[in-house]
């Protein structure tokens, strides 16, 4: 069955109890990801080619990332979709382990694929006679979505664990880590202890996911008036703390401010998310309703089919995009804070969206074949349940290294700042961590029956 086969299939065939509002907040946060990195880059050719972010040069711009700033919907989803897969993982039988392999494939394949093509082109293009520096840059601005998923990654590993403290102690936990951020951040402001926000990058992400886990059984489904009060709520408090507070509006990084709200993730960033959930679920019931259009469905399990190929290609279609365009001319290069510069945005997101949709056209069957779409599987089902022959404590051990060098290549990959130097423009220990963390999970994988 072809890939786009494969979609109409699945939406013809989506079972009639699936919450769709899932599937329509997932595909509508990359599609604001995606755009939003390419509205944010700003290409210079002033002194070879270069690049910045257009938050550094437009003050106005910093409370629409209020609205561009979605991950937090990813990780909601990501939760609700971990504990649809665990729920009926465990039912049939399966195990922990099993989950573990069958659920990191559909991550890792389309992610090693990338992780190989782009260390070949950062490898090879110097070989052929290009400015090894430009190269070094290119591979750098092309891996950025690497530090999402190696959240995620970590996350979805957690999740079994996270699965039971959620069955335990429902949105008592979460509320704990809320508490938790809030009380991590006065400490990191007020009692100089910097070093302790990085247990935010784990905290403030989780709470998301498991407000997913209790969307999902339907513990986190409020009333309407009260899922409403806590979106106008969360609103006056994120105001509040932006403009009274010590927060800075934006909520997506600005390069050179002391303080950000996402390195590493704030509390006012854990309160933006919030208010997105309550929205989420405040709405959901309405989206259903409207995702029952045939024509609207398979868009959307379209878009879902080829997410995470969307997601790891877009920065590179915006690289390619700027090398062609604005060195021959084609892009002007009007002031950034201009009526001109905004115009050029729209043509700008249009030639990084046509690159896109090549790269899309060339890697989405990695991922639809780890998906199993090209089978009809609807996407986000539960996977095969299986067990390892593997004797216990080997696959343990197989599984645990595994996850622990994916998960330390991806961060170590993710961190790295930009040197030509490095093996292939990426740093040699991320590689060789990513890769041996990889192998041993296929290896896993190949016993799994």
């Amino acid at each position: 069955m072809s890939l786009v086969g494969g979609v109409r299939h699945a939406a013809r065939h989506t079972p009639g109890e699936r919450n769709r509002a899932v599937d329509l907040l997932r595909a509508f946060a990359i599609c604001i990801v995606v755009i939003g990195h390419w509205l944010a880059l700003v290409v210079s050719t002033d002194d070879g080619i270069g690049g910045s972010n257009a938050l550094s040069h437009l003050g106005w711009s910093h409370p629409v990332t209020w609205f561009l700033q979605v991950m937090p919907l990813f990780f909601l989803v990501g939760g609700y979709a971990n504990g649809t897969s665990l729920h009926s993982h465990y039912a049939r039988g399966g195990d922990l382990l099993g989950w573990l392999l069958s659920r990191s494939e559909r991550l890792l394949r389309p992610t090693t694929a990338f992780i190989v093509i782009l260390g070949s082109a950062g490898l090879g293009l110097p070989l052929l006679g290009a400015d090894p520096e430009l190269v070094a840059l290119a591979v750098w601005a092309a891996q950025i979505p690497l530090w999402f998923l190696a959240a995620y990654v970590s996350l979805v590993f957690l999740a079994p664990f996270l699965y039971e403290l959620h069955r335990r102690f429902g949105l008592a936990f979460p509320a704990v880590a809320f508490v938790a951020v809030l009380v991590i951040d006065i400490a990191r402001m007020h009692a100089d202890v910097p070093v302790i926000g990085a247990a935010n990058y784990l905290l403030v992400w989780l709470v998301f996911h498991q407000i997913g886990f209790a969307w999902r059984d339907g513990s986190g489904n409020a009333r309407p008036a009260i899922l409403a009060a806590l979106t106008i709520g969360g609103v006056a408090l994120l105001i509040a703390l932006t403009a009274f507070g010590p927060y800075p509006v934006s909520m997506v990084g600005v390069p050179g401010e002391a303080f950000q709200n996402t390195s590493p993730p704030s509390f006012a960033l854990l309160v933006l998310g919030v208010t997105q959930a309550a929205c989420a679920l405040l709405l959901s019931r309405r989206l259903n309703i409207f995702l029952q259009r045939r024509s609207v469905w398979t868009v959307v399990v379209g878009i879902n089919t080829v997410i995470l190929t969307m997601f790891l290609w877009h920065m590179g279609a915006g690289v390619v995009a700027a090398v062609t365009l604005y060195p021959t001319g084609l892009m002007p290069e009007p002031a950034v804070d201009s009526g001109e510069w905004l115009l050029l945005r729209v043509p700008w997101v249009l030639a990084c969206a046509a690159v896109l949709a090549v790269f899309v056209g060339v890697f989405a069957r990695i991922e639809a074949r780890s998906a199993g779409l090209r089978k009809g599987q609807i996407i986000g089902s539960a996977p095969t349940a299986g067990r390892l022959r593997l004797p216990g404590t080997a696959r343990r051990g197989i599984v645990v290294t595994g996850i622990a060098g994916v998960v330390l290549g991806l961060i170590t990959i993710a961190v790295a700042d930009p040197a030509p130097d490095y093996l292939a423009g990426l740093p040699v220990a991320g590689l060789l961590s990513y890769i041996a963390g990889a192998g041993l999970l296929r290896l896993a994988r190949h016993h799994h029956s």
